[in-house]
């Protein structure tokens, strides 16, 4: 049926003639072979490009969800792509089983996480999509594919970010880890001694990110390490009643801005420190309330400081209405042909405003100190490089084309957003022409 559609954040809206949730890998081949084209597939809503805007059809994998098989030996877990997140980390807790890392956020669709390289924090822990064992795609004619990393890993290799244009992911096997604990510590320090540590800090847990709160001076550092104590209690989360207090700050204090510095100064200075140990699904997620939208590079690791000196200075001197903290975190290199970690040890920034308010003549201003440092854009929030920047960004773009022009020579899975990141021509139809 036709509908309305839009992202979680509200800012990119689709008009679809169809959006449909086939029930199985087969309705799914039918939809993908005669539904009104371009046909693009979605999670759970979560990026902040149009990835998913179509005038065509857009499938949602919601009714593709939850448990197909696990290997209790090798903690390997065969899962459908439309399983979320929150779910899926009860699921493998249940089997024994975890993910060995994950971002703060977990309303995401695993098949959307891999698709577009999500990722959580620590120098020597790869993204969701390094984990992939077994891939199962329908491809843009509708046939069911099934790739094994042993055998097909090269194929593995070119199809794990795959942006919902290399088929579309039904099944995929995780490689995971035995159920664990961590001890998850977050205190607050002078920016100014962040930026000058950062290589040690970083490197000095097994996972490790911090918050720059604008105007403050201060970042909170996160820490989290592999733990065999008992389970303490984690502490109430406060982030969404922190950012109301900066929020209230911003406009009330418009008018005088060094008054709000002082206050913001004042109140993260006294943030209290949490020292706390749990199993490892009860300590990465937040919950997440506010909407926003959001931008963030991955770069070389040791440009890192410098680039987030330059977002800083940049924020502070011509951005007043911005108040969303800047995420900092890490990444393990991957050998994933369109993974932004591909062959390097990688700092990702993220820069956020709030949904309520326009982004882009902040993100617009940002994104060239990330692309002077050959930044990598998250394939999932706002950028806005095209096939030719992208192309020298990644040394197996024209080897994963050619994978993506075999999977879909029709252009079926290719949108008018998607043609320009890859740089082809689509008809109405989703047919290059």
């Amino acid at each position: 049926m036709s509908s309305n559609w839009s992202n979680w954040s509200g800012f990119v809206r689709a008009e679809p003639k169809l959006i449909a949730s086939p029930a199985d890998a087969g309705e799914l081949g039918d939809l993908v072979r005669t539904a009104p084209g371009p046909v693009r597939v979605v999670g759970a809503g979560h990026s902040f490009t149009p990835l998913v805007k179509s005038e065509g059809t857009i499938l949602s994998l919601e009714r593709l969800e939850g448990l197909v098989s696990h290997d209790a030996e090798k903690h390997q877990a065969r899962v459908r792509t439309g399983t979320r997140l929150g779910p899926l980390m009860h699921i493998l807790q249940g089997i024994g089983q975890g993910l060995p890392n994950m971002g703060d956020i977990d309303r995401q669709a695993i098949g959307g996480a891999l698709g577009t390289a999500t990722h959580g924090s620590g120098p020597t822990l790869g993204a969701y999509h390094t984990q992939l064992e077994t891939v199962q795609i329908v491809d843009g004619l509708g046939k069911l594919r099934d790739f094994r990393r042993a055998g097909d890993q090269e194929m593995i290799h070119a199809i794990g970010v795959a942006l919902g244009a290399f088929g579309v992911m039904t099944e995929v096997t995780l490689n995971n880890i035995p159920t664990y604990r961590l001890r998850r510590r977050k205190w607050v320090l002078p920016i100014a001694d962040m930026l000058r540590e950062f290589e040690t800090m970083m490197a000095a847990h097994r996972s490790a990110e911090f918050y720059y709160i604008p105007f403050s001076g201060y970042a909170q550092f996160i820490a989290s390490d592999l733990s065999d104590a008992a389970p303490t209690p984690r502490p109430p989360e406060a982030d969404e009643a922190g950012l109301r207090t900066l929020r209230r700050l911003r406009t009330a204090l418009a008018w005088l801005p060094s008054l709000r510095g002082r206050l913001i100064r004042s109140a993260v200075a006294k943030f209290p420190a949490e020292d706390y140990v749990q199993d490892w699904l009860n300590v990465y997620a937040s919950d997440r309330q506010t909407k926003f939208n959001e931008m963030e590079y991955h770069l070389p690791f040791e440009a890192g400081p410098k680039a987030l000196a330059g977002i800083i200075e940049l924020t502070e001197k011509h951005f007043p209405e911005v108040y969303f903290p800047m995420e900092v975190r890490t990444v393990a290199p991957d050998e994933f042909w369109l993974s932004p970690f591909y062959r390097r040890p990688t700092c990702s920034i993220a820069i956020h405003h709030d949904a309520a308010n326009d982004p882009l003549p902040f993100m617009r201003a940002a994104e060239p100190i990330f692309r002077k440092y050959s930044g990598r854009p998250h394939w999932g929030k706002m950028h806005s490089l095209k096939a030719a920047e992208l192309k020298k960004l990644y040394p197996r773009w024209d080897d994963a084309m050619a994978v993506r022009r075999d999977i879909d020579p029709q252009n079926r899975l290719v949108s008018p957003y998607m043609a320009g990141l890859f740089g082809i021509e689509p008809s109405p139809s989703g047919s290059e022409r």
